[in-house]
């Protein structure tokens, strides 16, 4: 009894700690031209298909690959989905802009690499979108935010627009993202993460 107890207050400790880090968007006023940028990123539905400028990026795509589904096995121990999941993070963090490894920190953090995580204020998915976001500059389907390329697609968007908006200053940039600009506990957590996931140049 007092073993099951214990274990209670464990498990439960534990989702608190996960959920107290999971994505909180703030639904923000967006000049028009914003809105449409983010609403035509989202539509383009190209596959993660990578295009290489010669052989030796391609070569170091695939270092990046295998070296990223090591560290990534015990999470997502299905090597077809981790293989998926990591070319969409590659495809579409690259899309944006972003580093690679700063988006799979974003993700441990924020989801702990679930599919189908759902915070406790409704944010869904890798990297937490709030449901909003796809009235705002989506098709307002949002169960498309269960869906693993456009759920990440829709991450790397955002955190890309709240870059430019906050002019590449990551640390406010990331708060924003998380919906606690200026305090720092999220922002230190997903750069303490992104440690994990950097890759040696």
């Amino acid at each position: 009894m007092v073993n099951g107890l214990a274990q209670a207050v464990l498990a439960a400790g534990l989702l608190w700690s996960w959920a107290a880090w999971a994505g909180n968007q703030k639904e923000e006023a967006m000049a028009d031209s914003v809105r449409v940028a983010l609403s035509n990123a989202i539509k383009d539905t190209r596959p993660p298909q990578p295009v290489f400028r010669d052989e030796a990026a391609r070569v170091r795509y695939q270092q990046w690959l295998t070296a990223m589904s090591d560290r990534l096995k015990r999470k997502l121990p299905d090597d077809q989905v981790r293989l998926e999941f990591l070319q969409s993070v590659w495809y579409e963090s690259n899309r944006a802009g972003l580093d690679t490894g700063l988006v799979l920190g974003l993700i441990q953090v924020e989801s702990a690499y679930r599919k189908y995580a759902v915070s406790m204020v409704g944010a869904r998915g890798y990297m937490q979108v709030m449901p909003f976001w796809t009235n705002a500059i989506g098709d307002s389907d949002r169960s498309k935010l269960f869906h693993m390329q456009t759920n990440l697609r829709y991450g790397c968007s955002i955190l890309r627009m709240y870059l430019d908006i906050e002019n590449g200053n990551l640390y406010l940039a990331l708060g924003r993202y998380n919906g606690s600009r200026g305090k720092p506990a999220y922002p230190n957590a997903v750069l303490s993460a992104w440690e994990k996931w950097k890759f040696p140049i």
